[in-house]
């Protein structure tokens, strides 16, 4: 059972993230809060009752593949039809393309109670949602006025072809070749593995994006384009053509979200399938990046999506068994396990983690928007910054959290979370692809110190960090006893933080980059710690008098996350300054030999 936590939402993302300030431009005027009420309420309606009790279906059906067809799980397409005519699809697209037009964060709300429901369901669409992205920004308007206003309504898919068997992480290394024929088409060439949704039986027909090179493309990720390859050819008129050439070659059988086809796909076992440049020629990874730095931040929100669903289950489940006596107890026979001190400190770590983590991915979507609707110059390159450093952030910490909650969901569901039919093993299962796909959480880590850390010659982050010394002093002035030691936590953790930022600026200035890299991974988990922290005490301070338990309950999450979690930032901190030497010693070749 999962049920939307709908006032949750819409606190986080006013009172802590910025959409309050983001319905006041001009851009958003219209976004109303009885509008984004609405939108809320109906989306975890649907999540709730038609998305969520799917996800069992799919984990145990899969995606059948027999004869380059790929069979979806029992009412998975009548899902998405429903899904699509309820108008999700086109959320955040621009109105002219025939979206909405509302702002990022609306879609990241709404793309959390998606993933809640199912993770394997809701990655399908959040792909198609980057392909509707990267058209309206870089594709000429002959291919926008043959393919985006049915990518936009999800009568059709998209997908994003990048990897490749010798290509993963290093695009350098991508092999894929595209051969101009002289009519302002190009045949494609190569094998695309992991492709998620490449083939399925939910829309007539499937818009590759494919990164390949072109014949005089120079070396490196600097010679690569971005392509066009729809499954069937679209005639003049709409309808559907030929197939083109290409092909599923076979779909992966994977740890977790089972109900979403992977595969492998295949280009050009004819001769060659059709493709339509997208951008300029040896730009395709500029292109495809506007597709994976949304994609990053939607991967965030599985890993989100999927822990309020392991705590909300792992909560019902303490509630409900019962062992032993608590400490105290008066009534009669066993206690419930939610009563029992360990059950209740795993099930307060399960749920701050979980808030930490919408914050986060809600106040990247809130850069995301600024950076679009703000008016200066300076203005949108703060907000592009911001965007950029919390990007890793979003996408790191959250899918982290995600794999933590849900083990802490399958511990405190004891023997039952280890057997299959209780649901808790399902979401740790399909959590675990998030830490790995759309960049590794190590390169998030490694984007954050090398290319995020050095924005505005490294201002940025010291007015970041400054800004997180700004609510440990809120929260300090408030002299609010039941915020308990989270004020003094939280300095100690910043403190740590600003210390560990100089420290790492300081060793690239230097050219010591292996040390920087060294540390990058525990680096950002103390950074990410910290924000997490910061923007938890934000939330129980901006909370109604009002409203006592909901006041009482984010207070208290703010001071058990600043009293026990915080505390890894001070080991993360010699981490990161003491260990590089150590690592970089050790030799896995000589121990292998």
């Amino acid at each position: 059972m999962y049920r939307a936590p709908i006032d949750e939402i819409a606190f986080t993302l006013k009172e802590v993230c910025g959409l309050a300030d983001l319905q006041k431009t001009t851009a958003h005027a219209e976004l109303g809060d009885d509008l984004v009420s609405a939108i809320l309420t109906e989306a975890g309606r649907f999540a709730a009752e038609e998305i969520a009790p799917m996800n069992a279906v799919a984990d145990k059906h899969g995606t059948p593949f027999k004869d380059g067809s790929v069979t979806t799980p029992p009412g998975w397409k009548e899902l998405y039809h429903s899904w699509i005519e309820g108008g999700w699809n086109g959320l955040s697209a621009s109105a002219e393309a025939g979206g909405q037009g509302l702002p990022t964060m609306m879609n990241a709300a709404a793309l959390e109670m998606w993933n809640s429901g199912s993770m394997a369901f809701a990655i399908g669409p959040t792909l198609t949602i980057g392909a509707i992205e990267a058209l309206e920004k870089h594709a000429s308007e002959e291919l926008k006025a043959k393919y985006l206003e049915k990518l936009v309504t999800g009568e059709w898919m998209g997908t994003m072809n990048l990897t490749e068997p010798q290509a993963g992480s290093d695009l350098n290394a991508l092999k894929s070749k595209a051969v101009p024929v002289g009519d302002g088409t190009y045949k494609i060439t190569g094998q695309k593995i992991f492709i998620t949704y490449g083939e399925h039986d939910m829309t007539d027909n499937i818009v590759h994006m494919v990164l390949a090179r072109l014949p005089d493309a120079p070396a490196g990720t600097r010679g690569i384009s971005l392509f066009l390859v729809p499954k069937f050819f679209v005639n003049d008129d709409g309808s559907l053509g030929e197939r083109n050439d290409v092909r599923c070659a076979g779909v992966e059988h994977k740890m977790g979200i089972h109900g979403s086809p992977t595969c492998t796909m295949v280009y050009g076992d004819e001769g060659g399938a059709i493709g339509w440049l997208i951008g300029e020629e040896n730009r395709g990874l500029a292109c495809m990046f506007t597709m994976m730095n949304n994609a990053r931040l939607a991967v965030g929100i599985q890993g989100l999506g999927v822990a309020e669903r392991a705590y909300q289950q792992a909560l019902a489940y303490a509630l409900d068994r019962r062992q032993g006596r608590a400490p105290g107890e008066t009534q009669e026979g066993m206690s419930p396990i939610a009563r029992h001190p360990d059950i209740k400190r795993t099930l307060l770590a399960m749920k701050s983690r979980t808030q930490v983590a919408r914050a986060i991915c809600y106040a990247c979507a809130h850069a995301i928007d600024m950076s679009h609707v703000a008016e200066s110059a300076g203005d949108k390159t703060f907000w592009a910054e911001r965007a950029g450093l919390l990007t890793p952030f979003a996408k790191a910490i959250s899918t982290d959290f995600g794999v933590e909650v849900t083990s802490m969901g399958v511990q405190v569901h004891g023997g039952m979370g280890y057997i299959e039919e209780t649901g808790a093993a399902q979401h740790l299962r399909d959590s675990r692809i998030a830490t790995i796909y759309e960049g590794t959480n190590a390169i998030q880590s490694m984007d954050l110190v090398m290319r995020k850390l050095p924005l505005s010659g490294g201002e940025h982050v010291k007015g970041f960090i400054a800004e997180l010394r700004q609510i440990a002093d809120e929260v300090a002035s408030s002299n609010r006893p039941d915020f308990g030691a989270t004020a003094d936590r939280l300095k100690m953790a910043i403190d740590e933080m600003e210390r560990v930022t100089t420290w790492i600026m300081t060793a690239q200035a230097e050219g010591r980059v292996a040390d920087v890299l060294a540390g990058a991974t525990p680096y950002l988990r103390l950074s990410g710690l910290t924000y997490g922290a910061a923007l938890l005490a934000k939330g129980a301070l901006r909370s109604s008098p009002d409203n006592a338990a909901a006041l009482k309950e984010r207070t208290l999450l703010a001071r058990n996350f600043a009293e026990t979690t915080l505390c890894e930032t001070m080991a993360l901190g010699l981490d990161i300054t003491t260990s590089a030497e150590a690592i970089q010693a050790f030799d896995p070749e000589a121990l292998a030999s």
